[in-house]
C-alpha cells in the first residue's frame, strides 16, 4: 500500500504540474493549433479532474496523516479567524463571476483600457484570491502534514497560476491588460491601500454578500455529514 503522505504529494504534484504544463507558452499555443481555441478550455477541464478527482480521493482515504505540525483548533481567535477567511473566499469567489477577470481562461477583448470596477479593485484575480484564501484557512485547522500538503496546493497553485495569467494576458491584450495591472493587485486590497484604486458604493457586492453568508450557514451544516469535524468546533 502507497505511503498516505507520498500518495496525497504525488497526485497533488501531478495536479500542479498538468496545469502549469498545459497553460505554458510552450504547450499551450501547440494544443490550441491543434484543437482549436474553443476546444482547448475542455481538454483543460479534463486533465484538471483527472487529477484533481484522485487527489481528493486520496485525501478523503488519508486526512489527518503524517506528522502534526501545530494544532490551532481550541484556540478561539484562529479558529474566528478561519471563518472569517472562509466567508471572504466565498464572497470574493461568487463576486468573481458577477465581475470577470480579464485574465481567465475563456476571457475575450481588451481589459477595457485598464477600467477596474467591483471586485477587481480587490484583486485582479478574486477567483484565485478564492482558491488562496481557502486553503491557507484550512491551513490553519488542520496542522498535519498530509493536510497542508493537500490545502497548500490550492495557495500554491493560485499564487503561480495568476502569475502565468498575468503574462499571458499581457501578451494578448498589451497595453490596455498592462494598464489594468498598473491600477489593481493581485494580493487583495493592495492596490486600494497604495491608492491605485477607490472604493465606492457601487462596487460592493451586495448579492455576493448575501449568497456567500448564505452558502456559510449552508457549510456549517452540512460539513460534518459530508466533511467530518464540526466547523464551530462543537
Amino acid at each position: 500500500m502507497m505511503d498516505p503522505i507520498f500518495a496525497i504529494a504525488l497526485w497533488a504534484l501531478l495536479f500542479f504540474g498538468t496545469h502549469l504544463l498545459i497553460s505554458s507558452r510552450a504547450v499551450r499555443p501547440r494544443l490550441v493549433a491543434l484543437v482549436g481555441e474553443q476546444l482547448y478550455p475542455a481538454i483543460y477541464s479534463v486533465v484538471a479532474l483527472a487529477t484533481f478527482i484522485p487527489l481528493v480521493i486520496a485525501f478523503a482515504h488519508q486526512k489527518h496523516s503524517g506528522a502534526m505540525l501545530w494544532n490551532l483548533r481550541d484556540v478561539a481567535p484562529v479558529r474566528w479567524l478561519v471563518w472569517l477567511l472562509m466567508l471572504f473566499a466565498l464572497i470574493i469567489f461568487i463576486a468573481s463571476f458577477i465581475t470577470p477577470n480579464p485574465g481567465a481562461m475563456g476571457a475575450q477583448g481588451s481589459a477595457k483600457n485598464g477600467v477596474a470596477r467591483g471586485v477587481l479593485k480587490i484583486s485582479r484575480h478574486p477567483g484565485l484570491v478564492a482558491f488562496s484564501t481557502f486553503g491557507l484557512a484550512h491551513i490553519l485547522m488542520n496542522g498535519f502534514a498530509g493536510d497542508v500538503i493537500f490545502f497548500g496546493s490550492f495557495p500554491a497553485l493560485s499564487i503561480i497560476g495568476g502569475r502565468h495569467q498575468d503574462a499571458r494576458k499581457e501578451k494578448q491584450l498589451g497595453a490596455s491588460y498592462q494598464q489594468l495591472e498598473a491600477c489593481t493587485s493581485f494580493f487583495p486590497g493592495l492596490a486600494l491601500i497604495q491608492g491605485r484604486q477607490h472604493w465606492t458604493s457601487a462596487d460592493t457586492p451586495w448579492l455576493a454578500i448575501a449568497l456567500g453568508m448564505v452558502l456559510t450557514a449552508l457549510i456549517v451544516w452540512l460539513h460534518p455529514m459530508l466533511f467530518g469535524g464540526h466547523p464551530l468546533g462543537f
